[in-house]
Parts: structure tokens; sequence; C-alpha cells
């Protein structure tokens, strides 16, 4: 999960750097193994003038893997960085085996993570992964991304064995296992190096059938000195090949994020790149080799033999001393550490120079311009002039098109319902990490955050199961507002360690008489207000001489009373795939505009559960594409205070995502409407927080048929997208009163629907969305 981040130790000076220190690195890359598996030939390590891996230890050693994590960590915390990225490397990393990774990345993890959040990552040719080595980088949070060059005619031009036999099955097997649901969220992304003879819409399909979640393409080594290949008569053979690939993946709806052209886009929209190839972002990266030695970017052993020394090592010196180095230091000004050529270029804040190691010639070392400088022009010029530049380009954690189009039909898949969760997970750590600097001062919360960080790391399953609890974001929503109390982060841990069966010894906060364990349950302990120690091992949690068996387990029952212990569980709603809490406890689900009940009785919750039960079935029955939606994103149900007019009521918050407030209703087919009505504004939250359907500085508002006042695009658009719901869900019943209720939601929704095509108010990802919409109504009879 995210990390804390360390304060300061002294004032920082402009750009955010501390006065009077160097600017810090936040990028490594760790060679684990100096050797490869494959003889690639046009590898910049084994095949270019730098021949100083033959000097190198095979592999990294155990001790030199702690000196590393020890100077990254204190780096880190005299920087007060936010957050480091440690790339495993090699030579192929995977050679080091499953034990040695396991134990690399956990000594990375025990050391840096107390002090910043790492982000974990290897880079691999995959011929070696196996199910055994998968466990480890899931276990350890490890993304890999993998070298495939395209087809097996593409691929095996370069990538092959010592024997000169193909490695291409191998690499299709690992991302095979990258793909698959167990392994897939370690699965980072292609990288595929260009080759003329390849043809470039051949690779790109060949990558794209992979399903990465990214796709970079280099352009091969090469310097002044050693110019690129150029067949003849073509002037821009690089920049045409990209172009051609550029083409067909704006055709095809950018459906996966490339690296160098997103990076291109990024900067034509005013943003910084995201790779080191382009743009005029600082260099902020150190290799550290097998022996400890601190060495420049490695792509530089493609220009001379020495060309990426420092003479720094970790053993010896610290980071401050590498990133001080005058060869480091010098790409991390930006303009001003380019050769005359390229700051008086039109194209520079785009291009950036090209690759540092790309602009080598003897005499002059790399203060040229790029040695595809004509490549690199024309591509800036074709791609930050398309159409497609002149929207920012999404952020990687964003939706991708093919699940907007899903969910913009109504119902959507349960892969999409799992990215939905995903997003909310990520806003909910963000917030926490935002929260963890304040938690330092805290004597209570940070306590409770060293415990969360330590099991996110042992147990993060458990630590996952409490954050997406939808009262925890709320909490920690109001908590970084200021209206909430930041020792509650204790009562979190401390459910996750519940969760995680392991013994935790932590001071909690006591509110209202009780202490509140976030998916669990609440202990009533006596005193209204305070602190107290609380002990949890093996499911059990202790507070003084109270002990209570506190797991999910113990509220199975919703027809058992409160037991006189003081422990008030949770009431599980049962049910194949179901994942559902009756909330009763926490004190943070009073989050809508209507009261909420009080704790339940045993009967009271018993006709809930066995309703909500019956409510899940029949939306499975009636309406199977709105159950996937139901079943993935709804935690928990809170009850609502019956009105005087017996009026039902209901609510949805995407500050509490995953949590719908319902009043008692009188029977399930009645609940279930509710449910998918509720669920759909959580899906439009959750597609709101990270995609802008439409402008937000637009205050017009529009009328709808179902209210009498003005409302403003957000509200509409949530309207939309509910009465579209439950006019399907209408549709699938028999009588003319369901037919009677599925034209009044059907025409509300065609009405709201031209409203906003109208308007001219949405992007174009929101036009898509609406289209979306649009054609599933009229897709019914």
């Amino acid at each position: 999960m995210s990390r804390p981040s360390t304060l300061r130790s002294e004032p920082a000076g402009p750009g955010g750097q501390p006065t009077g220190r160097v600017a810090p690195l936040t990028q490594y890359v760790l060679k684990l193994a100096s050797r490869c598996d494959l003889a690639c030939d046009h590898c910049y390590v084994y095949e270019h003038p730098d021949q100083s891996w033959r000097r190198q230890p095979r592999m990294m050693a155990p001790a030199t893997v702690l000196a590393v994590a020890e100077r990254i960590a204190e780096h880190a915390a005299t920087h007060g960085l936010d957050a480091v990225r440690v790339v495993l490397h090699g030579g192929e990393p995977l050679l080091a085996g499953a034990a040695r990774l396991d134990a690399t990345a956990t000594t990375l993890r025990r050391v840096i993570s107390p002090v910043t959040r790492l982000d974990l990552r290897m880079q691999s040719n995959g011929v070696l992964l196996t199910p055994a080595i998968c466990d480890v980088l899931v276990a350890r949070d490890v993304k890999v991304g993998i070298s495939l060059d395209g087809d097996r005619a593409a691929n095996d031009r370069h990538r092959r064995h010592a024997n000169g036999a193909s490695s291409h099955h191998q690499v299709l097997r690992a991302l095979a296992l990258l793909r698959s649901p167990a392994y897939r969220s370690s699965y980072a992304g292609i990288l595929c190096t260009v080759d003329l003879t390849n043809d470039p819409i051949r690779v790109y399909e060949a990558l794209l059938a992979e399903e990465p979640p990214r796709i970079d393409f280099l352009l091969p080594h090469a310097n002044w000195d050693s110019p690129p290949f150029r067949p003849d008569g073509l002037a821009t053979p690089y920049a045409d090949w990209l172009l051609a690939v550029h083409r067909r993946w704006l055709a095809d709806g950018r459906p996966v994020p490339i690296r160098l052209l997103e990076s291109l886009l990024a900067t034509a929209a005013g943003h910084g790149s995201h790779s080191e190839a382009v743009g005029l972002g600082p260099a902020d990266l150190v290799v550290v080799e097998t022996d400890g030695t601190f060495e420049q970017v490695d792509s530089l052993k493609s220009a001379f033999d020495g060309a990426a020394a420092t003479g720094l090592d970790v053993f010896r010196h610290r980071v401050d001393d590498a990133a001080a180095h005058p060869a480091i230091a010098v790409r991390q000004t930006g303009l001003a550490g380019l050769c005359g050529t390229c700051r008086a270029c039109p194209v520079v804040r785009h291009c950036g120079g090209g690759l540092y190691a790309h602009r080598y010639r003897a005499g002059d070392g790399f203060d040229n311009p790029s040695a595809y400088c004509a490549d690199l022009l024309k591509l800036v010029r074709v791609v930050t002039t398309a159409p497609a530049a002149e929207e920012p380009p999404r952020p990687a954690d964003s939706l991708s098109p093919q699940v907007l189009d899903d969910l913009a039909s109504g119902t959507g898949t349960a892969g999409s319902a799992e990215q939905l969760a995903d997003v909310h997970l990520a806003l909910v750590r963000a917030l926490l990490v935002a929260l963890s600097e304040r938690a330092a001062s805290d004597p209570v919360a940070a306590e409770g955050w060293r415990l969360l960080v330590h099991l996110d790391d042992t147990h993060p399953g458990a630590v996952r199961a409490v954050l997406a609890h939808p009262f925890v974001r709320w909490w920690a929503r109001r908590c970084r507002d200021g209206a909430a109390e930041l020792s509650h982060l204790a009562c979190v841990a401390a459910a996750a360690a519940v969760r995680a069966r392991v013994r935790a010894d932590l001071p909690v906060p006591v509110r209202d008489g009780v202490v509140s364990l976030p998916t669990l349950g609440a202990l009533a302990v006596g005193p209204e207000r305070g602190v107290v120690r609380l002990v949890t091992d093996d499911g059990e949690v202790r507070v003084g001489v109270r002990r209570v068996t506190a797991d999910a387990g113990r509220g199975s029952d919703p027809a058992r009373e409160d037991a006189p212990d003081g422990w008030l569980p949770v009431r599980p709603v049962h049910g194949d795939g179901v994942r559902l809490l009756l909330e009763d406890t926490d004190p943070y689900r009073d989050c809508y505009d209507l009261p909420v009940e009080p704790r339940l009785s045993a009967a009271a919750a018993q006709r809930w559960v066995r309703q909500l039960e019956r409510a899940v079935r029949r939306i499975d029955a009636e309406t199977a594409g709105y159950a996937a939606g139901v079943r993935i994103l709804l935690r928990a149900v809170v009850p609502l205070r019956t009105e005087p007019t017996g009026r039902s009521r209901s609510a949805a918050a995407g500050t509490a995502f995953g949590a719908v407030a319902v009043t008692a209703v009188p029977d399930d087919a009645a609940l279930a409407v509710l449910l998918v009505h509720e669920v759909q504004h959580l899906k439009l939250s959750a597609v709101l927080d990270v995609c802008d359907l439409f402008d937000p500085d637009d205050t017009r508002t529009l009328s709808v048929p179902w209210r009498e006042e003005p409302c403003p695009v957000r509200g509409v658009l949530h309207g939309v997208y509910a009465h579209l719901a439950v006019a399907d869900v209408w549709r699938h019943r028999p009588g003319p009163a369901a037919e009677g209720h599925h034209r009044r939601y059907r025409a509300w929704t065609d009405t709201a629907v031209d409203a906003l095509l109208d308007l001219d108010v949405l992007t174009a990802a929101g036009e898509r969305f609406v289209q979306g919409m649009r054609a599933t109504v009229d897709g019914w009879p």
C-alpha cells in the first residue's frame, strides 16, 4: 500500500528541493544479476562497447541488497520523498530464482517501506518465469515488465538463446501466466525495441494480443559514432515506423497506453513526460551494479567503455553523493543541460533532446542533438498536432475506453466492476498516505499506521478487506478535512490485525462507549470517550480482562442476541458470491442526509438479512446484467429510520463507496429495485472519480422530469444512469403495473439523455458515455 512520507528536516528551497542539498533521486535500477539466459544481439549490456559486466559478480549478494535498501531509505528520509521506484534488472533478474527474489523484495520492503512508499518493479525477458516466481511477485507486490519484439519472426530476429534457439514460445508462456487472474496484478506491460525490418502493424497487433497494461517502444541504441541503420533514401524511417503504429493506435481508440506516444501527448497538453526518452523532465535515476557500485543510466554502456561509471558505491557513499556526481546532476537541469542546437529548436520541450545515450559523439561527448534528431522532429510534429493531442491523456490508473463503453450500457461486466473497486481502493490508500504525515504527531494514530504498513506487507488481503469498507474512506476524507478523529486509524489497523489473525497490541480510541473495528463490529468498553489498550490474537480481541472473539464468523447468525460480553458484531448477508454486511455499528455510517437506525435487535436484523438475501437472488434472476455490480461493489447496507409518512427512501454517496442506505421496505421486490438504483450511483461516482465526463466549470443547469428544480450536470448524469437501470428492472417484470413503471422511467431517461447531448457540456468521453446509454435505451423493444 502507499506509505507515509517523512517530514522534511529543513526548509524547502525553490522547486521544493531542500535548501543547500542536491536534487534527490527517486528511481533506482538494481542489477540483481549480471548475466543473462538470452544472447540478444541488440543488447547494450553485452553487445556494445562497455564490457564491465565481465568483472561483476553473477548475483547481487544479500549484504549488498541490504546496503542498497539502507542507502535508499536514508536518502528518502533526508529529502522527505513521498515515493521511490526500485526496478530489479540485469542481465536477467529471473536467474536469481524464486527464493532470492523473495528475499530481495522482502529486504527492500522491510527497510524502505517504513520511510516512504516503495514502487517495486522488475524488467525481464520472461523466459524463466514460473508460477512459483509469480506467487512471489504477487505476495511482494512486484510489477514486472516483459520484453517482446512482436510475433515469432520479429522477436527471433534478435531475442534468441546463445545456441540460436527461439525464445518466443517461452515469452508467450510467461505473458499467459501474467494475464491469468491470479497474477494479473503483477503485469506491468511489454517493452519492445523497434526494428525497421519488422512490419509495425504486425508488431503492434502481436503486442496488443497479449493484453498488456502498457506498451513501451524503444529506439535501438545508437549514437553519432555508431549511427542507427537507415535504408537508402529514407530520411526518417524510425519516425515513419512509429507513426504507422500511432495512426493505427488512434484508429483503435487508444486501447492501451503506449508510453512514448502518451509522453508526447502529455507534453503537448502542457504536462510532464512519462519517459526519459523525451521531454525536459529530470532523469532522477541511478543504477546499482551487482557489486554495489553506483552507475549512471545503463544505456550509456552503448557509448563507450566506462561511460556509466561514477567511482562510487553503496558501502562507502550515500545516494546524495551519487546525485551530486556531475554527469548525473547535469541530467536534472532540463533545458540548460542541452546543447545549443537543441535549446534553439522549436520542439525542444516535447523532444527534450532525446535519450541521453543517443547524443554521444567522440570528442564532444553528449553535448549534441540525438542521433535520431530528424526522426524525433517528425514524430513530435505529427503526434503533438494530431487531434488526439487536444485533450490531455488519461492517467495510467484511469478507466480504459472499453470499460467506459461497457459501463455506459448501464449494466457492466464483472471485470469493469472490479476496476471500479480498484479505483476506490486506490483513493482510500491515497487518503491514508495524505494522513500519514499528521499521524506521526498523534501517538495513537502513529502506532496504528505502523501496524497497518506492516500488515500490508505480510497480510495484504486482510488490509484490503478493511480498506475496501465504505466508511473507512468517508472517515479518511473527513479526517483530511479536520472533521474526524485521526486516532481512528488505530481501529482500522486493529481490524486488519483481527482479520489477519495475528497478535497486535496497540492503543485505540473509545467513542460513545465503544471501540469500533471496521468490517467486524464494535466492542462496548464502558467510558464514553478516551483511549484503551487493545490486544488482538488469532481472531480474538482483549481490552483489559474482557476477551471476545471478534472475527467475522461471530456474527454469522443474525438471530443471535448481542452477548453480555459487549461485542456487537456486524451481521453478514449470506449467498453465493455475496460479500455484504448489514452495517449498524460503524460510527461513520451516518454520512447521508437521512437519519440512520441505531443498533438493530436480533429479530429486526434477521428480517433485514433474509430480505437482502432474497433481493440479491431476485436481481440475479430478473436482471442478471446488474448482478455483477451489486455483488462486487455493494459491501454494506445501512438501515435508515422509517419516515412517519412510510415513504421508502434510499441513498448512496461516492465518498462512502460500496454502501447503500435504505429504509425498511415491504418486500424483496421493492428492495431489489432500490439496490440496483443506488449501486448505479456508486458506479457512476467511481467513474467520475477518475474520468471527466463534463466540464466542471460549466455551471448551467437542466430541467429534468423527476424533480421540480433545475439540476446541475453531475446530478443529471446520476439521475439518468440510475433511472436507466430502474427502467430496465421494470422492463423484465410482468404485469401492467410494471409496464407503467418502465414507461415512466424510460421516458425520464430519454428526455434527460437528449438534454445532456444538446447542452454541449460533455467531454469527448462524456459524450461517448451518454451515447452508450442512448444506444441501450434505443435497443429496448
